[in-house]
């Protein structure tokens, strides 16, 4: 279990780390976690000596476990940045996103959505921080980043079954 977790923890934050480079930014979550997560698969073939074919089981709670580690530091990283700046990429799309709602014609929800969205533009214009953007931010990291290191799992086991566990 403890070999699981510190690599799925280790590539998670190499992940984090490098998705907050601006253009890995856009892709972070669908090229990167599942190659974070596949590496990490192979850390742990590689602390367990390539002793056993890595199971459907394991790959998908490593692929979570990174994934879940990623969506965490990513959280801790915008945050700071956000704290630091006093922007982010909300604060700075946010004219382009009403735009945008607005031409949808929603009615009161579009202008509901506006009111919030504005708000923790203007928290963290103020004070460089929004709870309720934080929230929203690590919900939907831990859903985006827990499906793709899933799916990361699923490929690296896989593709390092058939390489390393294949009988010719």
């Amino acid at each position: 279990m403890k070999n699981k977790l510190s690599t799925a923890v280790v590539c998670g934050f190499g992940a984090a780390v490098l998705g907050t480079i601006p253009g890995v930014k856009t892709v972070g979550c669908c090229l990167l976690l599942p190659a974070a997560t596949i590496l990490s698969l192979y850390f742990y073939l590689r602390i367990t000596s390539f002793t056993e074919s890595i199971s459907v089981k394991t790959a998908m709670f490593i692929g979570l476990t990174t994934g879940l580690s990623s969506a965490f530091f990513s959280v801790i990283f915008e945050v700071l940045s956000t704290y630091i700046f006093h922007s982010n990429d909300l604060v700075v799309s946010l004219t382009q996103v009403e735009i945008l709602l607005n031409s949808y014609n929603l009615g009161d929800l579009g202008k509901e959505t506006v009111n919030i969205l504005s708000k923790m533009s203007d928290d963290i214009i103020a004070n460089g921080f929004s709870s309720t953007y934080t929230v929203f931010l690590l919900f939907n990291n831990i859903l985006v980043d827990s499906a793709f290191g899933i799916i990361g799992g699923l490929i690296g086991m896989s593709i390092f079954n058939k390489k390393y566990f294949t009988r010719l």
